[in-house]
């Protein structure tokens, strides 16, 4: 049998899985009695842990939410995991959130056994990231814990949004989910005013606070909320637009061009035409040129001209 406090603590990381435990269960893992587990139990209750219990056939324990956080206990994985997500949310894209997340990672690696704290060192260490551009978009993290609550509670958000031509509106819209796509999080709602769902990007909103009235959930447009991201945002309309013919199979072009980017459609076993666009011609350029492939662009002409120069300024760049 454990001691007292050695078994507290066992029974406190058992209650802290997403479960709920009969009395007989914790009894048989513990190996004590059920009296005992009761009595276990009361002493946690009194420690400030929110233990809740239901009575009946189905009836159990588990770790509620109480007043403040309770100390989490984690298994060595869990603890690596909240490691190296704090070191990567010290630097992301959530602005607001940097000094709070170095605050929770120096508790978190003070505890750490040596084993572990090896394991994140040398993940930071080894795994490096570029750091962010000052021009890339941030968003408020109480902007994005607003707009989580609200999809939550099934509640309208007012905003006033700033597309990608700058012009500025006042939307009303019903929430259902965040996704977080690089350096940029979206949003999916139903627009009340266009009658639609729309994606917007969080970046360039400004919610107005408090949330609106609760609004009856609608069928999603897809199960797959990053699925359909994807889909929206790179069928959007770009400013150059070109479809170009790759001397290669549609299956082999397709393995190297991710869906956000565009769509590959076969012509014959060694030929295919790639659909894509961007809003800077020697970018679209440049991206063309790392396809890896052999490839023919007719049209437009500002895409033409820019694959020129640019096929003249590397010629150049090995000449001689």
């Amino acid at each position: 049998m454990l001691e007292t406090s050695a078994r507290l603590l066992r029974l406190l990381s058992l209650l802290q899985t997403p479960r709920e435990w009969t009395g007989p269960q914790l009894a048989e893992r513990l190996g004590v009695s059920t009296r005992t587990v009761r009595n276990d139990v009361e002493r946690l209750r009194t420690l400030g842990y929110p233990v809740d219990a239901t009575r009946g056939a189905v009836g159990g324990y588990r770790l509620g939410a109480g007043a403040q956080l309770p100390p989490l206990l984690l298994d060595d994985e869990e603890a690596v995991a909240v490691a190296v997500g704090l070191r990567t949310a010290a630097s992301g894209s959530i602005s607001g959130i940097e000094e709070t997340s170095l605050r929770a990672l120096a508790k978190v690696e003070k505890v750490l056994p040596s084993r572990l704290r090896r394991r994140v060192n040398a993940l930071q260490t080894y795994v490096a990231s570029v750091s962010t551009n000052a021009n890339s978009p941030r968003v408020d993290a109480s902007v994005l814990t607003e707009l989580t609550a609200a999809c939550r509670d099934h509640e309208l958000v007012r905003f006033d949004y700033e597309d990608r031509g700058k012009a500025a509106s006042r939307r009303i819209a019903e929430p259902y989910g965040l996704v977080n796509w690089g350096r940029r999080w979206y949003l999916v709602a139903w627009d009340r005013d266009r009658e639609d769902w729309r994606t917007f990007r969080v970046d360039r909103m400004t919610p107005k606070l408090p949330a609106g009235p609760r609004f009856p959930p609608r069928e999603l447009p897809d199960e797959d909320l990053a699925r359909y991201v994807s889909n929206r945002v790179s069928a959007a309309p770009w400013r150059i637009t070109a479809h170009i013919t790759v001397h290669a199979p549609a299956a082999v072009v397709a393995e190297r061009i991710p869906g956000y980017v565009g769509s590959v459609q076969s012509v014959d076993a060694e030929t295919c035409v790639l659909s894509s666009g961007n809003d800077n011609a020697e970018m679209f350029a440049v991206y063309l040129g790392m396809i890896g492939f052999d490839f023919t662009v007719t049209s437009p002409p500002e895409l033409v001209e820019a694959v020129r120069k640019l096929g003249q300024r590397y010629a150049k760049a090995v000449s001689g």
